[in-house]
């Protein structure tokens, strides 16, 4: 249908979008919005350890580093995700910034895991049934 079709895909990643320019015998151009979620902060271990860390307590980034054999400015980043994300608030005191965690946005994740605990909750009863079955039958 296009004989000369260009497409171009650019990533800014400072402003976290994504701009896909499609060129045929007309110019489209669309911008999406990357925004992360909470799925992908807790994919790393790391992010799951800092918000374990400031579940009960706001601490201070430098704080929460020394908890960490990792780089501050690793901690920093990791920190600055959860953010992102939502899971951690982090409030401006003096010189200090304080990290605490609010996993209100943890019910995200808890709910689509009780649906697949659902599932195999089922599973799991089905076949504790089938054995039971058998065993009886020897």
């Amino acid at each position: 249908m296009y004989r000369n079709v260009e497409i171009l895909i650019k990533f800014n990643l400072r402003n976290k979008t994504v701009t896909h320019i499609f060129v045929t015998n007309q110019l489209h151009i669309k911008t999406y919005s990357m925004q992360r979620d909470v799925f992908q902060a807790i994919a790393d271990p790391t992010r799951r350890e800092i918000i374990d860390l400031i579940a009960n307590q706001s601490l201070p980034v430098n704080d929460v580093a020394e908890q960490f054999e990792i780089s501050r400015p690793a901690i920093s980043k990791h920190i600055k995700i959860l953010n992102e994300c939502g899971l951690v608030v982090i409030q401006k005191k003096g010189r200090k910034r304080y990290c605490r965690a609010d996993v209100r946005k943890l019910k995200k994740v808890s709910d689509w895991a009780n649906r697949y605990r659902k599932f195999w909750n089922k599973k799991l009863d089905a076949l504790e049934a089938a054995l039971a079955e058998e065993n009886k039958q020897k």
